[in-house]
C-alpha cells in the first residue's frame, strides 16, 4: 500500500476518486508542527534557529499518520507546491521520522490541478523536497514571530492593549499613513471640461463630442504629481474656473458643427490573461465585494474539488497539455476560426512564479 498525504480532507477525497486500491490518501489537516504558543521559539544566538513542536490539535492526526506510514510500502507527500506546502511536507518527514526511526521510503509530488491526468503525471515524476522553499517559509515564520512577539507588547504598553504588529501589516500601515498624509496635504484645484451632445440633421442619431482644443491650444495638459511611492502622471483641463467655462460654452452654443471625417478601423481584443492570486482578488472584490480572505477560501474549495487550477500563483501561463485540450474543445464546438494558431504566453514579474496548472 502507498500512503499519499495531502493537507486538506477535501483534496484527499477528490484524489481518492482517481486512484486504485493500492493507494490510501489521507490529510494532515494543515501544518503538523509550529513554533510554540508560549515563548519566542527562536534561538537568536544560534542563527535564529526555530524550535518546533506538535500542537495539541495535531497530535491525534500525527499519531494516526504515523501508524499508517509504518504499514505503508511508501509514503508520498503531496502538499501544495508553494512555501507553505513544501514546509508541510518537510515537517511531515520530521514528525513521522521518515528519515530516522521510521526509515520509510518517501517521495514528494506536486500538481497544479486536481485531475486524474495531473495526479498520474505527478506520480510518474516524483522529486525530493525543495529545501530552498522550506527555508523561505521558515524565514517568513521566524520573522513573523520576531516582529510580532517583540513589537506587539510594546504597542500594548505605549498605546493600548489588543493592538498587534507584524512583518507585513506594519509595513502596510506605513504605506497607508504616508498616503493619508499626502491626501491631507493635497490642495484641490478647480478645473472644467466641456462636452456637447450633437444630433445629426433630420435624424434621431446623437453622439457626444468633447472640446479638445481652443484657438489651437490643447484643453488638457499632462501634469506630474510627486507621491510617496513615486511620480504619477495625470491630465488636467486648462479651463480654470466657471466664468471661463461659461464664456466658451456661450460661444459654442450658436456654432455650426460639421463632421469632417469618419475613420473606421478593425480592432482585435484578446481575452484577459488567466488570473494570478492578485488579479483574482481584485476581480472578486470588484464583482462580488469579497474580501481577500473570502476569495482565497472560496478558491481553495474550488481547487480541492478539481474545478480550478492552483490559485496561489504569480504565473499567467498554462501548461501546453491544458491549452491543447482546450483548443480541441473550441474547434469541435465552434470551428477552427475560433482557435489560435499558437498559444499565448505571458511574461511574469516574479522570478519565483510557478505555473498555475
Amino acid at each position: 500500500m502507498k500512503l499519499i498525504i495531502v493537507e486538506s480532507p477535501t483534496k484527499a477525497k477528490t484524489i481518492t476518486k482517481f486512484l486504485g486500491k493500492g493507494f490510501t490518501v489521507k490529510s494532515s489537516f494543515g501544518h503538523v508542527r509550529d513554533l510554540p504558543k508560549s515563548g519566542m521559539g527562536v534561538d537568536i544566538e544560534k542563527d535564529f534557529t526555530p524550535t518546533y513542536e506538535i500542537p495539541d490539535k495535531a497530535r491525534i492526526k500525527v499519531a494516526d499518520l504515523l501508524k499508517l506510514s509504518k504499514k505503508a510500502d511508501e509514503v508520498i507527500l503531496a502538499s501544495d507546491e508553494d512555501r507553505e506546502g513544501e514546509a508541510i511536507a518537510w515537517h511531515l518527514v520530521e514528525a513521522l521520522g521518515l528519515d530516522k526511526k521510521n526509515k520509510k521510503p518517501y517521495s514528494r509530488i506536486v500538481f497544479h490541478e486536481i485531475t486524474k491526468t495531473a495526479i498520474e503525471n505527478a506520480l510518474k515524476n516524483p522529486r525530493t523536497i525543495d529545501i530552498n522553499l522550506v527555508d523561505a517559509q521558515q524565514a517568513r515564520r521566524v520573522l513573523d514571530r520576531l516582529v510580532g512577539y517583540e513589537l506587539s507588547p510594546f504597542l500594548w504598553k505605549k498605546i493600548r492593549r489588543g493592538l498587534s504588529a507584524g512583518r507585513v501589516q506594519s509595513v502596510a500601515l506605513r504605506f497607508i499613513v504616508e498616503r493619508e498624509r499626502e491626501i491631507q496635504k493635497f490642495e484641490a484645484e478647480e478645473f472644467w471640461t466641456i462636452s456637447a451632445k450633437l444630433q445629426k440633421e433630420k435624424t434621431n442619431d446623437e453622439f457626444e463630442a468633447n472640446l479638445l482644443e481652443q484657438n489651437g491650444e490643447k484643453i488638457e495638459q499632462t501634469i506630474t504629481l510627486k507621491l510617496f511611492t513615486g511620480e504619477y502622471k495625470t491630465k488636467k483641463s486648462v479651463i480654470a474656473n466657471k466664468k471661463t467655462a461659461d464664456q466658451i460654452t456661450a460661444e459654442l452654443k450658436d456654432a455650426k458643427y460639421q463632421v469632417l471625417s469618419v475613420e473606421k478601423k478593425e480592432t482585435l481584443r484578446n481575452p484577459s490573461a488567466p488570473f494570478t492570486t492578485s488579479t483574482l482578488q481584485q476581480a472578486a472584490i470588484s464583482s462580488f465585494g469579497f474580501s481577500a480572505k473570502q476569495t482565497m477560501m472560496t478558491a481553495q474549495k474550488l481547487y480541492e474539488e478539481g474545478y480550478i487550477t492552483y490559485m496561489r500563483t504569480d504565473s499567467m501561463n498554462l501548461s501546453l497539455e491544458s491549452l491543447m485540450s482546450a483548443r480541441k474543445i473550441i474547434e469541435k464546438e465552434f470551428g477552427k476560426n475560433y482557435s489560435l494558431e499558437s498559444p499565448r504566453y505571458f511574461k511574469t514579474k516574479s522570478k519565483s512564479a510557478h505555473s498555475p496548472n
